[in-house]
């Protein structure tokens, strides 16, 4: 099935219909700003009313910073699936990196969706596909991944492997429209484009930290004067969660058991600690 034509939108068609973005966390209230910064509606569900909270107040709070000349949008918590996806054109699940937790949710939102709704999944390390059990068209369906907005707006693009050309073609032309900037994988990669080079580099610096060889501190302290980065790997990592790292790892070693455990290892100390990073008030580094 290719939606003929149903699956086809263009900035104006959309400009007055919400975004549905499903989880408040880290992520997902940074996906809520960019959709809500050039106007229109974004709905947020979390099965957390304080996350949902918290990412609307964000939204509201960082929006100025953001916003587009045609003026700012508005962030709503939404109390369900289907109220958050009432004449949405677009859905974004960014749930935790857990197919029992994604899986059931997109039958929800199937059921839900009007039926020209764009499905996009925020998964960092599971292709889309692996998550559609209960999509009844997987053409409607693919992952679109953030990194960091509204710092580090680039966007990877995947297929499910049945992704219909104007679901992409859609996203292609249209997320640029909220300062989103969308890159095609052109064919399935576990990491996608950027993730992948970005997972290498992470892992090593995980690697000499729990080695002993460097502090987290020392390998920032070299990306910030050799790249001019403003922060480095540690500081990143505790920005996007331990939790989320750590689970984002496991991924990739399920994928490759031939990827050294030290890494993990060191994560693992952590996060058994609580100590998740800045959301938490002490990761790497205390906040």
């Amino acid at each position: 099935m290719d939606g003929d034509g149903m699956y086809a939108h263009t900035f104006e068609g959309i400009r007055d219909r919400p975004v549905a973005v499903f989880g408040a966390g880290t992520l997902g209230r940074r996906i809520a700003l960019m959709f809500a910064s050039r106007g229109g509606t974004v709905r947020i569900y979390d099965p957390s009313a304080e996350q949902v909270a918290a990412a609307t107040e964000y939204v509201t709070r960082t929006l100025p910073e953001v916003a587009g000349e045609g003026g700012a949008g508005n962030a709503v918590g939404a109390e369900s699936v289907a109220e958050a996806l009432e004449s949405a054109w677009l859905a974004v699940e960014a749930v935790p990196e857990r197919l029992d937790i994604k899986i059931p949710l997109w039958g929800e939102i199937d059921r839900a969706a009007p039926a020209d709704t764009l499905f996009t999944t925020n998964s960092s390390s599971y292709p889309s596909r692996v998550m559609a059990e209960h999509v009844r068209d997987p053409a409607r369906l693919c992952n679109m991944h953030f990194y960091m907005p509204p710092g580090s707006n680039a966007v990877d693009l995947m297929s499910d492997g049945a992704t219909s050309r104007e679901v992409l073609d859609t996203l292609l032309a249209v997320l640029p429209e909220f300062d989103v900037h969308p890159f095609e994988a052109r064919k399935e990669s576990v990491g996608f484009i950027f993730n992948r080079v970005w997972a290498a580099i992470k892992r090593e610096s995980l690697a000499v930290v729990a080695e002993g060889v460097a502090r987290p501190e020392d390998v920032d302290g070299m990306f910030k004067i050799n790249w001019k980065m403003p922060v480095g790997p540690f500081r990143m990592m505790d920005q996007v969660g331990l939790d989320v790292v750590l689970d984002i790892e496991n991924h990739y070693a399920e994928e490759n058991p031939a990827l050294p455990a030290g890494p993990r290892e060191l994560l693992h100390e952590y996060v058994d600690a609580g100590k998740l990073g800045v959301k938490t008030g002490e990761g790497f580094y205390r906040y």
